[in-house]
């Protein structure tokens, strides 16, 4: 019996890692992009459609952002004391980096439906701000320059 919930325990929390990890690779696959792809023409079409980065419904995001930093450097933002309001009234605390991240934003210039979607490319760089789980961030909720 005792060995019976012992394994109970072990694929439980074997569960629980494997959960973390689909969470903090769906992040790194929505905004982080580094080092930064070698893509010299139509940066942003490119990486939208390998990523398949849409909205639910199919149709053409309005913008999205790639961050060119380490993973480990925007995993830190959760230790910034920088607190600030999450959008849309998310429940929990929002994070604002201390520093500011290279990164490329995207803005649809022609599209409706997924993936006939074009893009005009930025570069910038800003603060990101983050929604954090367990000190790691959960969500990538917008950048402020």
């Amino acid at each position: 019996m005792i060995l019976m919930v012992i394994i109970f325990l072990l694929l439980l929390f074997w569960e629980n890692e494997l959960d973390e990890d689909a969470v903090a690779a769906t992040l790194e696959q929505l905004h982080v992009d580094y080092p930064q792809s070698d893509i010299p023409m139509r940066y942003c079409n490119h990486m939208i459609i390998q990523r398949v980065i849409k909205e639910p419904n199919n149709t053409c995001k309005k913008d999205h952002f790639f961050i060119h930093e380490r993973p480990r450097n925007i995993n830190g933002v959760c230790n910034s004391p920088r607190r600030v309001p999450c959008q849309n009234h998310s429940p929990g605390l929002c994070f604002l980096s201390e520093i500011e991240f290279k990164m490329t934003v995207c803005k649809l210039i022609e599209g409706t439906r997924y993936p006939a979607c074009n893009y005009r490319v930025f570069t910038t760089e800003g603060f990101i701000v983050v929604t954090c789980d367990d000190m790691r961030p959960s969500k990538i909720q917008r950048y402020t320059e």
